[in-house]
């Protein structure tokens, strides 16, 4: 502690003022805007640690992109809602659920693309079979291959992934690919990727790079953590594995032994189209141009007749698109609910929908994994797993040494969402993700399989063992849960 009392006068009171400035202010600028607990936690950050609370809050407290990329982001909108008032994107499935039509008007109200019909869809469960499948669709490649991805390494799993691009950039189609900044630039593997990428002539570009003396700032920890791929225009794949070995070739998940367990979805289709326009808007945010000979107004069936839809979200959104869409999904169930998330942090809203879809009779399942990767975040999906097993909401552990870190919804058995975002903060407010809306029962039928090949393998926690967890633990994680809500 401080001793003040051999301060002068003139210091203790300048030091007072100071002190209940910033108090004061803090009361007046941190709430505005934002959810009450993120509020909350800001404050008490800041009258607990008064100094390191500031600095901490200028450094990470705006969750928003700088102002010249919403702006960007808002001319992007702009473009693809008058493109897409003028598309055809396939012929709907009849008999849609009462619910179904508002929601997808709500989506696309926040900026969704439209919904699209006669789109075929197929899930690909195996780690490095996704890999293996996106390069023979490179392969194929006539016209441009459009790669986006969270994490981009070039390492033993993923060399034919990169052999296929190099053959394809060879045979002079462009390849264009864009990976998160914070996500590759100090990990094993960047020097070599950025090399290879180079070699091969990719017209490639870092996103959310933080780079003060190129002009370009802003809060370090966005991430944009999109993973997606485009080839011409025809097939598209999106889900939640990044292009990188199971073990991210991380030393420390090496000697834990950890893998990570993902799904990936194949789609052709005029859903395609939409895919394509969110690598655009990022390729645009990062580069100030769209490449030319690209026509996504240009669709095709697919070979299928799923309607799907594809929702971007994140802080160039003015509000959070991917939580609004899973509420809404949560309420609308009337049987099922089945939620697999590596990064299960509800807020309130949230929370009271997963609860309450059980008050309804609505059977609902999570699948989350028994050992975590992060520690922070672990620990803060733990302090809830109490009032989910009070509630009903049954919960199996995948086993470790895997990370499960599959990101999915299904409804009732005629609806789904797959993609990238999770159902926790960061993923709500500070990611740039998508997701895909799909109805069709074939396709709900494709994750059931999956979630049931994820039950054989989990075990079920159950309350009574839950309450045997240590002290340690419950203190860990309710210190987990507050920093949180930090956004």
């Amino acid at each position: 502690m401080f001793d003040i009392s051999s301060w002068p006068w003139w210091v203790v009171v300048g030091y007072v003022v100071i002190d209940i400035t910033v108090r004061v202010v803090a009361v007046i600028v941190i709430p505005r805007n934002r959810r009450p607990t993120s509020a909350m936690a800001w404050l008490l950050a800041i009258f607990f640690i008064p100094v390191l609370g500031v600095l901490i809050f200028l450094l990470i407290g705006n969750p928003r992109l700088p102002r010249a990329r919403r702006r960007k982001q808002t001319q992007i909108n702009e473009y693809i809602a008058d493109t897409a008032s003028h598309l055809h994107f396939g012929t709907l499935r009849p008999d849609a659920p009462e619910w179904f039509p508002p929601l997808v008007a709500m989506n696309q109200r926040m900026g969704a693309l439209p919904l699209a019909g006669d789109n075929g869809a197929h899930l690909i469960a195996d780690y490095q079979t996704s890999l293996d499948t996106m390069a023979a669709a490179i392969r194929e490649a006539r016209e441009y291959v459009h790669v986006e991805f969270y994490i981009l390494q070039a390492d033993a799993s993923t060399d034919d992934f990169f052999r296929a691009l190099e053959e394809t950039a060879a045979r002079g189609i462009p390849v264009r690919v864009l990976l998160d900044y914070w996500a590759n630039r100090w990990k094993p593997k960047y020097r070599q990727t950025i090399r290879r990428l180079e070699r091969m002539g990719a017209d490639w570009h870092l996103m959310l790079p933080v780079q003060p003396l190129r002009g370009r700032i802003q809060r370090p920890d966005l991430r944009n953590h999109r993973k997606l791929l485009v080839v011409d225009g025809k097939v598209g794949f999106l889900g939640s594995q990044n292009v990188t070995d199971s073990s991210y070739n991380l030393p420390k998940n090496i000697r834990r032994g950890l893998h990570w367990v993902d799904l990936m979805v194949r789609v052709d289709g005029p859903v395609v189209a939409s895919i394509n326009a969110v690598f655009l808007s990022d390729y645009y945010a990062e580069t100030d141009r769209v490449p030319d000979g690209i026509d996504i107004t240009r669709v095709q069936p697919g070979g299928g007749d799923l309607d799907c839809q594809i929702v971007p979200s994140g802080p160039g959104f003015e509000v959070e698109n991917n939580l609004r869409l899973f509420l809404s999904l949560l309420y609308a169930a009337k049987s099922k609910i089945m939620i697999v998330s590596p990064y299960f942090v509800p807020d309130e809203a949230l929370l009271l929908a997963v609860t309450a879809a059980v008050d309804r009779g609505v059977q609902v399942e999570l699948f989350v994994s028994e050992e975590g990767d992060q520690a922070i975040v672990y620990h803060a999906q733990r302090s809830y797993y109490e009032a989910l097993l009070r509630a009903g909401i049954r919960i199996w552990m995948y086993p470790k040494p895997y990370i499960l870190h599959t990101k999915s919804v299904t409804i009732d058995d005629e609806v789904a969402v797959i993609g990238s975002s999770n159902m926790d903060m960061r993923s709500f407010g500070l990611n740039m993700e998508i997701s895909m809306l799909v109805r069709g029962e074939e396709f709900v039928r494709e994750v059931r399989t999956v979630e049931d090949a994820y039950r054989s393998l989990s075990r079920e926690l159950t309350l009574d063992e839950w309450m045997q967890q240590p002290l340690r633990s419950t203190v860990l994680d309710n210190l987990a849960r507050l920093t949180s809500a930090l956004q």
